[in-house]
């Protein structure tokens, strides 16, 4: 009985997960979106803007500006390892651009449809592990850092308007890797200190 209850409660959110991302492939499509959403998935979009905070933050908090560019490195590849290594090659799941019974039904934006699994989403996952760490460590230096999180949102949206996920593929990998940057956070203030502008003493 409980098996059932609990198949019946799956079945009920893999319907969700499908119409959720029908209603942002398909109904939700424009001209417009369909120019600029695939082009923020890319490095070359988001790659300039962390290179960015990892010089500002070496040249703005000195030492402990390095170190934090150091931990952002790791938490980078900590959510890469933990998605891409450790989820993906024991869950698999097809991506939609590449399950043969929807390519006829769906819109496939991606240049590319990777074979690797669906579940869960890379750029999800690092992506909001960095923007967390980067809240988590910052956001003593001003309230307006929040607004980090529009940066992976936007990202994780474009992962399914292109097809290459599913919704439950980016809201996991996002719930991950905003666990994972909290814990790099809570590493780097406890080891290094809190981050302030013309004040570089560690939290004890």
């Amino acid at each position: 009985m409980l098996n059932l209850y609990l198949l019946s409660i799956w079945q009920q959110i893999m319907n969700f997960d499908h119409q959720l991302f029908r209603l942002i492939n398909e109904r939700g499509s424009s001209h417009f979106l369909d120019l600029v959403l695939p082009f923020l998935r890319e490095a070359q979009f988001w790659l300039p803007f962390y290179l960015f905070l990892l010089l500002f933050a070496g040249l703005n908090f000195g030492g402990k500006g390095w170190w934090w560019a150091l931990a952002f490195v790791l938490t980078a590849a900590l959510c890469d390892l933990v998605s891409s290594q450790l989820i993906k090659e024991n869950i698999f799941r097809l991506r939609p651009c590449r399950d043969p019974l929807l390519l006829n039904e769906i819109i496939v934006r991606a240049k590319y449809c990777p074979g690797s699994s669906s579940f869960t989403s890379s750029h999800a996952t690092t992506h909001f592990g960095l923007s967390m760490f980067i809240f988590q460590t910052f956001k003593n230096l001003s309230r307006w850092w929040g607004l980090i999180f529009i940066w992976p949102a936007v990202i994780c949206y474009t992962q399914v308007y292109v097809g290459v996920h599913y919704p439950i593929d980016v809201i996991a990998g996002g719930i991950i890797g905003c666990i994972l940057g909290i814990i790099m956070a809570y590493l780097f203030r406890k080891q290094i200190g809190l981050i302030n502008f013309g004040n570089q003493q560690k939290v004890q």
